[in-house]
């Protein structure tokens, strides 16, 4: 992977001439499409010249190598699957989810020496200086102390903190950019969230905090890795490694092995949602591991979310609306949430409840759902392309809805790869009441079925 390193850009000033090149060539192939449109006799169509999928490949290329908040807001303006963007500019964007490239050793070693002190390597018996995994924020690296403790050390990339307000205001200027967006979009708000994001996730102590939180609610029905406060500052995040295979593992595991896997995996995210009040949000499938006793490993807390109680009333009630099948129900709650604005003319209404009534149709099946021989992603991008395209009524949903159907989304190409069969409609049907008791039975009753039970055992 240190073939594929490259600086990170520290000052304001570099990463904003990132930006500008950017965004230079970004109005400049703008430019050009027009100017291809007349000479093809085809009517200008401002937003068509801007929204290809090289304009995306130059945008996410320019984020790329910027790392950090530039390259998560590229990550989540790619989540909203045509709500606010269309699907052929934001697929291109979806690339920023596979791994960055990591900074060099020498800029790695200052990092270290600013976290450690100049005699940091006397700690440790071996550190391996070539990563594990690099992504937006920082990248992993494994190494063993000198009292014999193994160690997975997640190294915040320069700058990235203190870079988050002047990468989002640039690039807000970019998403601001004729044809980019409809004018009266208002994507303000969208902005500060992602700016409040990014602090957070930038916030390794805070990371930390979140990994302890998980380890003690989720006790011995997952692994999330120790957290050793004596090496963890705000940049740097000392677990302990985890031994432990890809997820994927489990696509070579009797069919019983996967289905009670992605169960728990579907609980763990209801649960999430209305129980524990926070929700790890990024569904990158390197977050989910297989320990060798079967159990699954959970890593990166540095997305966890925090979930208001109004907001998981509001779910919950939008839940119990979508299994009963209450359209009326459903359109008042998914304009409370922010599905669409009031503003919507019924017809479109009408459509976005229709997409929703056809995505929800897995939760409301008795029997087991087939993950693996399912196209139902597919299909409702399909069905959407419409109203992407009618942008004279795009809104920008709220940020907490784009990372709730980002984990959501993510967890289904989770069970179309591990093809799993999984009943939802008892899972969810125990979560759409406002009562805790189903859930917590539910919660007793999976435990030993998913987490050490099996009608064959793995075989490592």
């Amino acid at each position: 992977m240190t073939d594929r390193a490259r600086p990170v850009p520290e000052s304001a000033f570099a990463r904003s001439l990132r930006v500008g090149q950017v965004a230079s060539g970004f109005a400049g192939a703008t430019v050009m499409g027009l100017a291809n449109q007349v000479l093809r006799g085809q009517g200008a169509d401002l937003g068509r010249a801007a929204l290809t999928p090289a304009n995306a490949l130059r945008v996410a290329g320019g984020l790329s190598a910027l790392r950090g908040a530039a390259m998560k807001l590229g990550q989540m303006l790619s989540m909203d699957s045509g709500l606010a963007l269309p699907p052929e500019f934001s697929a291109p964007l979806a690339q920023l989810q596979a791994n960055a490239p990591p900074m060099p050793p020498a800029q790695l070693k200052q990092v270290l020496a600013r976290a450690w002190g100049p005699d940091w390597l006397a700690r440790f018996q071996r550190f391996e200086v070539r990563p594990l995994a690099a992504a937006s924020i920082g990248q992993v690296h494994r190494a063993v102390t000198r009292d014999g403790r193994d160690l997975a050390i997640k190294v915040q990339f320069p700058g990235i903190a203190r870079s988050i307000d002047s990468d989002i205001a640039t690039l807000g200027r970019l998403m601001r950019l004729p044809g980019v967006l409809p004018r009266d979009v208002d994507i303000a708000p969208f902005l500060a969230a992602a700016r409040a994001q990014l602090h957070d996730e930038a916030d390794y102590m805070r990371e930390a905090r979140a990994l302890t939180r998980f380890r003690a609610a989720l006790g011995e029905d997952f692994i999330v890795p120790q957290v050793w406060d004596d090496l963890t500052t705000p940049q740097v995040l000392a677990m302990e490694f985890i031994d432990s295979q890809p997820i994927d593992a489990l696509a070579d595991h009797p069919q019983t092995t996967r289905d009670r896997a992605m169960a728990q995996l579907v609980w763990l995210t209801l649960h999430e949602l209305f129980e524990l009040g926070q929700m790890q949000t990024d569904p990158n499938f390197a977050n989910y591991r297989l320990a060798p006793d079967g159990r699954i490993v959970l890593l990166d807390f540095g997305a966890t979310r925090d979930i208001a109680s109004v907001d998981a009333q509001n779910y919950r009630a939008l839940l119990r609306a979508l299994l009963a099948q209450d359209r009326d129900a459903m359109s008042a709650l998914m304009q409370r949430i922010g599905y669409f604005r009031g503003d919507v003319p019924p017809a479109r209404r009408d459509l976005i409840v229709d997409l929703a009534m056809r995505a929800s149709g897995p939760l409301r099946q008795d029997e087991p759902y087939d993950f693996g021989n399912a196209t139902l992603i597919e299909d409702i991008l399909r069905e959407g392309q419409a109203l992407g395209q009618a942008r004279d009524f795009w809104h920008v949903p709220p940020a907490e809805m784009l990372f709730l159907h980002r984990k959501i989304a993510g967890m289904y190409l989770l069970g179309q790869r591990l093809r799993a069969r999984v009943a939802l409609r008892p899972l969810v049907a125990a979560y759409s009441s406002d009562s805790r008791l189903a859930a917590r039975q539910l919660a007793s009753a999976m435990t030993p079925a998913v987490a050490r039970q099996s009608d064959s055992p793995p075989n490592w």
